[in-house]
């Protein structure tokens, strides 16, 4: 399956959407993801998203160029730079904000990068909220010939990233700097999927470029050519045995779980954001920060 990015707007910056689709709503426990530019902002333009709610998933956020201030209800003020993950799980609840740091919000500036949902399992969704940083040196990487490899999250090689996961996964970075065929099925699990970010794959007498996710058939015979100078990330994993139901930025097995979130922020029952006023109405209220 080949899955184009297609343009969404989240408030004030364009994105790719990759997932869901309507032909595969998820991949292993990977349910939305968003790339995020390339984008050049000038010092008048920044990334502002007030506070906005989640449940029942742990939100990944990866950045290739620039930075970007994360503020949660937790009290947690961390700023994203590139090879960095954030790893904010919702569970029962939790609020964030995302926006340009204030060193950088009157300077040209770039953005680029990805954020991803990951379904929690059911009997986790109302866990307690939490958050995770974990720095881009202590990513597990490593090299084979002219490939090299960087497990963002989950398992995979016979290594384990430390980003705390909650279902088996796998979020990897390859980059080639010459033409080399791969044959990673054998590491893999579940259901796979391959996001090219710069440069081609060959597959079958097909070539793919980026904007592209191809959803592998059978993970096991993931074997393909991957061409010089190309960057691409392959994630997926178990599958969950039920149906994960979104509306807005909540997700669960439950539509009920769904309802009771959309009425607790209607309410605005959810726990703040420290020193933040503002926040984003539900879809149906116009989706604007008030």
């Amino acid at each position: 399956m080949i899955i184009e990015e297609r343009p969404a707007d989240i408030g004030n910056f364009m994105v790719g959407r990759l997932l869901p689709f309507r032909g595969k709503r998820t991949v292993g426990p990977y349910i939305f993801i968003d790339h995020m530019g390339p984008a050049k902002l000038s010092d008048t333009q920044n990334i502002d998203v007030p506070p906005h709610p989640h449940i029942g998933l742990s939100t990944l956020t990866y950045l290739f160029e620039g930075s970007m201030m994360h503020r949660d209800s937790l009290g947690t003020e961390v700023e994203i730079q590139p090879g960095a993950v954030n790893w904010m799980t919702a569970g029962r609840g939790v609020v964030h904000s995302e926006r340009t740091p204030e060193y950088l919000r009157h300077s040209d500036k770039s953005l680029h990068g990805l954020q991803i949902w990951v379904a929690m399992p059911r009997e986790l969704e109302d866990a307690e909220p939490s958050f995770q940083h974990v720095e881009a040196k202590d990513i597990p990487y490593w090299e084979e010939g002219e490939v090299t490899f960087r497990l963002i999250a989950g398992t995979a090689f016979g290594r384990r990233s430390p980003v705390s996961v909650y279902s088996r996964q796998f979020f990897l970075e390859i980059h080639s700097t010459s033409e080399q065929q791969l044959r990673i099925g054998q590491e893999l699990f579940g259901e796979s999927g391959l996001y090219i970010l710069q440069g081609s794959i060959e597959s079958d007498g097909h070539t793919y470029t980026p904007k592209q996710i191809l959803v592998a058939k059978d993970t096991s015979l993931c074997t393909f050519t991957i061409h010089a100078d190309t960057t691409i990330y392959i994630f997926g994993g178990e599958p969950f045995p039920e149906e994960r139901h979104i509306y807005w930025n909540f997700v669960s097995s439950s539509r009920e779980k769904i309802a009771a979130a959309k009425q607790r922020w209607l309410e605005q029952r959810f726990d703040p954001v420290p020193g933040e006023t503002e926040f984003v109405l539900l879809p149906d209220q116009g989706n604007r920060p008030v």
